[in-house]
């Protein structure tokens, strides 16, 4: 076991799906694995395994922002031997045609984080998906009809932000959407030589000023674990 996560060697697959919120983690494990074991609760972030079409996968919660996620990424790859790892959350979008409930599938993360400043001073490390995860995704979001966007999104420190116009200088380079979590789970991947993507479902718009009710996000956010689960 690690600090943060209980399970011993062998309970945690190579391919983890990460939401931010454990109980959402419960959720995907209960709609979508067939026979989740719970091998982590430390600090209420739950992780299961389970299976889905007989292929061994888990669901682990990481919490919110770029530090909570990589202290979950890092055990799960030095601890556990995880191999692919797959972001499963919501977003922000900046752009009037990345509507509510599309989905966005990352191929860069730019970020407001100073996460590799220390690591590249004076230079920049731009964090990107792994081809063959985003290849899989897409194609199977394509054969079934699942809307989807690619592109650039940010990564943010700050959730509240004191300039609700402010994303409009992101919007201009053809920033999709804003999270929290992606441009540091992309930094980790390419650090330890493992594979990362990043499936986020739009739950508000900062453009139209739409948000959608938890019951309204459980049709999107559905399709998204799905897209998420056939890089297995």
């Amino acid at each position: 076991m690690s600090i943060h996560i209980e399970a011993q060697k062998g309970e945690i697959a190579e391919t983890v799906l990460l939401p931010g919120d454990p109980l959402r983690a419960k959720w995907i494990a209960d709609h979508f694995l067939d026979n989740p074991v719970q091998y982590n609760n430390i600090r209420g972030m739950l992780g299961f395994t389970g299976s889905y079409h007989g292929k061994k996968v888990s669901v682990q919660g990481t919490g919110m922002g770029i530090p909570s996620t990589l202290i979950y990424c890092h055990e799960l790859i030095n601890h556990y031997g995880v191999k692919n790892m797959v972001r499963v959350g919501s977003a922000g979008s900046y752009l009037e045609k990345v509507k509510i409930n599309d989905i966005v599938i990352a191929m860069a993360a730019s970020s407001t984080s100073g996460i590799n400043a220390a690591r590249f001073p004076g230079a920049n490390f731009a964090p990107t998906a792994n081809f063959k995860l985003f290849t899989k995704a897409a194609n199977f979001a394509i054969q079934e009809n699942i809307p989807i966007h690619s592109g650039n999104i940010l990564s943010s420190d700050i959730f509240y932000e004191d300039d609700t116009e402010d994303y409009k200088k992101w919007a201009k380079f053809g920033i999709l959407c804003v999270e929290m979590e992606t441009a540091g789970l992309y930094t980790i991947a390419a650090q330890h030589d493992v594979s990362a993507l990043s499936l986020l479902t739009i739950s508000d718009s900062l453009v139209t000023r739409e948000s959608l009710s938890s019951e309204e996000r459980q049709k999107s956010f559905s399709n998204m674990i799905k897209i998420a689960l056939s890089v297995l």
